[in-house]
This record gives structure tokens, sequence and C-alpha cells, in this order.
């Protein structure tokens, strides 16, 4: 007899929504998470803190005002970063709450410490007083979240040199800074510090970033960015960072170097995994810390699960909420459909970036034909009242089916936006739908139609030429 049908190691949205899963199911389920660290690495030096500093960001700046009030707005002259953080700590205070009220409303037992296998049906739980207490479960999932990646050539002190959880607790905001890595989260974090007023330069060694993104919504990020002071070394490598004083120096393969105040690395991930002993229960993960797993969310022993960051791409809060829910599901013998492939990207940078379906480049190299309809907000009355002049919206439709294949969005909203898109390409609609619906006006979700007019009329445009 185990102490639990299932336990789950990490109460971040994977393992919290897994847990919430299975006691709705009626199993007894246990919850085994560090007591400053309920709500996983998510809530407390991710997903949630980052997009709150955003939000503080754009409210404290006035940056979204400014075309209507004049380029020196601003709400509050000198930005601290208690101004910052005093938000940050609010939303993520009420968020732990939230969690631990879901957890103990479902019955779900909560274990403060560090868990490590003893075996492949038994998890040692540490306390902080450093106490042992040994748990067993018939399903175990693994849901340990992910750490930032460091260089092992680079001495980090947290202040002056710093990856993007340390950034969360600066002393003050930077005059200049060197980010390197120009992935999502060093491209959302350019953008904050860019809008504080900071002089940000992003080193990426690749030849450019979000290359999965659409190229057209790149160059209007990277033109906003460029318009905010910020420069962008593509193509470059970090051969030293020097530690002084007054700041940090940036040393380049290339030769150059980077005076600034801070540094900021943006590496990666690593999977929490390395204080498992998965070698106890007959697991191991990768170089990057990630655990292998199938169509199920099982890893090599079936019983086991692992869901969230800690199994790699997509790494997205999101999909590890849905992640977490399926393997709950498919532990407890309940049906549960797969994911659906079509999935949401959000890049909470300023402006917003989000995105469904394939690019331009994907269907171009799939000889797939399609038909791009585009709304600028500049046009619609709603980026007018907001003062976004520069978002837009743009849609990819088969000329064939009238299916979208594509919605790509940029702007105030994108991330709440694209869900019209995500709905319509879900159930099959086409860009017909969107032409004949009615949409609030003014709203952002209008761009949807404009759009759809400007796609039809290109494809009526050829039809009348083959008449």
């Amino acid at each position: 007899m185990t102490d639990f049908d299932m336990l789950v190691i990490g109460s971040g949205p994977g393992g919290q929504k897994a847990a919430i899963a299975a006691a709705k199911l009626g199993r007894r389920v246990a919850v085994v998470d560090r007591p400053d660290m309920v709500g996983g690495v998510s809530l407390h030096t991710g997903t949630v803190p980052s997009k709150t500093l955003r939000e503080a960001v754009l409210y404290l700046t006035g940056l979204t005002q400014r075309d209507l009030y004049g380029q020196s707005y601003r709400l509050k002259e000198e930005i601290t970063v208690a101004d910052l953080t005093a938000r940050t700590r609010h939303v993520v205070g009420r968020e732990v709450e939230v969690v631990r009220s879901q957890l103990t409303r479902n019955r779900v037992a909560l274990f403060s410490g560090t868990g490590r296998f003893v075996d492949e049906h038994t998890v040692a739980v540490t306390d902080s007083e450093g106490r042992e207490q040994l748990l067993t479960g018939r399903h175990i999932v693994i849901a340990t979240g992910t750490r930032p990646a460091r260089p092992s050539s680079v001495e980090f002190d947290e202040r002056t040199i710093m990856d993007s959880d340390c950034v969360l607790n600066m002393e003050r905001v930077p005059r200049s800074m060197v980010i390197v890595g120009a992935g999502v989260i060093g491209i959302e974090y350019a953008s904050m510090f860019a809008a504080l007023g900071s002089k940000v330069t992003v080193v990426e060694q690749r030849d450019g970033m979000l290359d999965f993104c659409d190229v057209e919504v790149v160059e209007a990020l990277k033109y906003r960015l460029r318009d905010l002071a910020v420069t962008f070394r593509f193509g470059e490598t970090v051969a030293a960072v020097e530690r002084h004083p007054r700041g940090a120096l940036t040393v380049l393969e290339s030769g150059k170097k980077i005076p600034t105040e801070a540094v900021m690395y943006s590496a990666g991930r690593q999977g929490l995994t390395d204080g498992l002993a998965l070698e106890r229960a007959g697991l191991a993960a990768d170089r990057r810390g990630r655990i292998a797993v199938d169509e199920h969310y099982r890893t090599a022993v079936p019983h086991i699960y692992a869901v969230g960051d800690v199994i790699g791409f997509p790494a997205l809060a999101a999909t590890s909420m849905e992640q977490g829910r399926s393997a709950a599901y498919h532990a407890c013998d309940e049906p549960v459909n797969p994911i659906h492939d079509l999935q949401p990207i959000g890049i909470y940078t300023i402006p917003e970036i989000s995105f469904i379906g394939r690019t331009e480049d994907r269907l171009t190299e799939a000889r797939v034909p399609f038909e791009v309809g585009v709304s600028r907000y500049r046009e619609l009355a709603r980026g007018q009242i907001v003062g976004d002049s520069s978002g837009m919206l743009k849609l990819l439709v088969s000329p064939e089916d009238r299916r979208l294949l594509g919605v790509h969005c940029f702007g105030t909203g994108a991330t709440e936006l694209i869900h019209i898109g995500q709905a319509v390409m879900g159930c099959g609609g086409t860009v017909d739908y969107l032409v004949d619906a009615v949409f609030n006006y003014p709203t952002f979700a209008e761009s949807y139609k404009v759009a759809a007019l400007d796609a039809t009329n290109r494809m009526r445009e050829i039809d009348h030429l083959r008449e």
C-alpha cells in the first residue's frame, strides 16, 4: 500500500495542474516543494514576476502614451527598483495564496522541502531543518522546472553580472546594460530596460533573433527597440566579462569592448534534476537536465511521468498546465485527448508579439500557396485611441480552401488578440467567417475583419484575372 496514488515533485503550473486533476478524479495526491517556492519557478522568478515587471515599466514610464502626450511624457521621473518590485511582490504574494488555496480545497497534501528518489516508488523529502520523511506514490510526476544556465567561464556576482533570476533583485536600474542572448527572455528584458531608459546592447552569436517568428514582425520589433536606443551585436560571441568596481567590461571575440553598469546572461535554461537522484529510480537526464518522455509524458519508468520545462520544448507555462493534466488523466486511466498541435506563442516584449500556425517562410519552404491580409493599428480607431500606431495583424490564408494557415500579431494586446485566430483555426473556420462577422467597434479585434477583407480582395483580383 502506497501513501499516495500520485506524488508530484514541484508545484509550478505543470505539477499543480497534475495534482489537482488527479485529486478531482478522487485520488490521494501529495505535492512536494520548498516552502518559499510554492507555485514554482514560473510564479517566483519566471513568467509571473517578469510580466508584472513589464506592466509596472509600461505604467511608470508612460511609454505607450507618448504618441498622445509627447515624447517627454513620464508618469514618474525617477523610477527606482522599489517602484518596480512593489507591484511584483504584491502579485506574487496573491498568486501564492491562490495556489495554496486550490491545493487545500482539492485536499492535496503539501509537503515542504526538497525531494529526491530513494527508489522508483519512494521519495525522501528533506525540510528546511534537515529532517527527512519518506513518501511513496503509485505514480510519480516530476515537475521541477528549470533554472537559468550559467556558463562556467563567467563569474556571476548577482549584482553586476547576473542571470534572468537575479534581475528581479537588482539594487537600482542600470544606466547601461549588456544582455547576452537574443532569445525570448533576453529580448523581453532588453525591451523593459530600454523602456526604463537604460542604454542596452544585445549580443547574440546567431545572425538574427526570434527566427521562429514572422520576419516582418521581428523587423518591426527591432525598429522599435532601436528607437529606444537598443544596440544589436549579431554574429558576435562574448570572450570574457570583467567585473570592476564601477561596472563590467564585456569583451567580444571580435575585439569590441563594451563598458556597462551591468551584464545579464540569458543563455538558455537548465533542468532542475541534479538533486533528484534520478538513477535510483532508473532514470537519467541529458546534459541540459531534461528528461525524455513519450506522448503520454511517461518516462522510461512507466509509472513515473515528467511535465513542464523539465522535459524541454516548448517550455511554456500554458503548455505545462496541459501536460500536467494529460499526465494525470493517463495515470488515472481517464480518457484524454492529445494536446492540440495548434498552440499560440506569446512573447512579452514591448510591444508584444504573438502568433499561431505557420510563418510565411515555413509555408514557402513547404511550397504551400498562401495569400496575405494585413491590418495596421494606425488605421483602426482603437489604435488611435490608445496611441499605438505601429501595431499590426497579419493573416495567412489558403487560396484553395480559404482556411487560415497562420495569424501573426504585433502590438498592444497581441497575446490576447491571437486567441480569436486560434478559435477560428481550431474549429476549421475560413477567412469568410471573419469577413462576415460583426466585431465591436472600436476594438483591436476589428483588425481581423480588416485583414480578412484585405486577403479576400487580393484573392478576388486573381480570380478576376482568370475570368
